[in-house]
């Protein structure tokens, strides 16, 4: 039997600047924008993911941006820190990892799943790009 993670649910405290972000900034698809009174969900998936991140007012009990370790991985780690770039994020630099330490740049040698963009939502939500080979 698979185990499929589906929903991850983040802190935020503005719902529509969240949703801005996550849709202009990130191109995350917008699945769902419900309201119902004082109720709202938002669910937004990355392109080609299976999981998806919601948020909304009542969503998370925890204080905005305490959400951290959330990590998406891409096959190109360089056109996707361009990307960022490009939208308006402010990611931090491609880098990589020896013997934990972080090192500038892509990993010299390409090694699978050690080369990484850090970046924040609005609310300080942390991110990680990572890249996997295909």
């Amino acid at each position: 039997m698979d185990w499929k993670l589906e929903v991850i649910t983040i802190p935020v405290s503005d719902v529509d600047r969240a949703k801005e972000f996550y849709e202009e900034k990130l191109g995350f698809n917008v699945d769902v924008d419900h309201r119902d009174g004082d109720f709202r969900v938002v669910q937004v998936t990355p392109p080609g993911s299976a999981c998806s991140v919601t948020f909304g007012p009542t969503l998370n009990p925890s204080p905005p941006g305490t959400a951290g370790g959330l990590q998406i991985t891409v096959t190109d780690i360089e056109q996707a820190h361009r990307e960022l770039i490009g939208r308006g994020v402010d990611a931090g630099e491609i880098q990589h990892f020896v013997h934990g330490e972080p090192r500038p740049g892509p990993d010299p040698d390409r090694a699978p799943f050690n080369s990484f963009i850090f970046f924040a939502d609005p609310d300080g939500n942390r991110w990680a790009i990572q890249e996997r080979p295909s």
